[in-house]
């Protein structure tokens, strides 16, 4: 029986300011932003969106630390840590969370420990009924 191991990239993908990408972006090693995204990112790894960054669009990693803008949904599998100069419309899906003062936030936010591919909100369990 085969044993398959999975090991961590240590790529950083970086887009530099000045630069806007116009689709959806998958990878399994670290990103930073310091240009603009306009589609859904999808990644394993850290997402730093710095203060010249943005994106519009999902986003959905393992951690993420925002200074910069983000306008959609954000589901961070671990911590997810909102600077002073960030800007965030849209729900955040996150196990942890950091704010500081002067972060701007206007969404929902659901904190969970179940953020496995953004499947962080649950359907509520229903009553039982009591049967005699």
């Amino acid at each position: 029986m085969a044993k398959i191991i999975e090991t961590e990239s240590n790529v950083i993908n970086q887009i530099g300011v000045g630069t806007t990408i116009k689709g959806d972006i998958t990878t399994n090693g670290d990103i930073r932003f310091e240009g603009g995204l306009v589609g859904n990112l999808m990644t394993k790894g850290k997402v730093v969106v710095g203060e010249t960054g943005s994106v519009k669009g999902e986003v959905n990693c393992k951690n993420s630390v925002i200074e910069g803008s983000i306008d959609g949904k954000i589901v961070v599998s671990e911590l997810l840590t909102l600077k002073s100069t960030s800007s965030v419309k849209g729900d955040i899906i996150t196990r942890r969370l950091a704010i500081e003062p002067g972060a701007k936030f206007t969404g929902n936010c659901n904190m969970s420990a179940e953020t496995n591919s953004g499947n962080a909100t649950k359907e509520p369990e229903k009553p039982k009924e009591n049967i005699k």
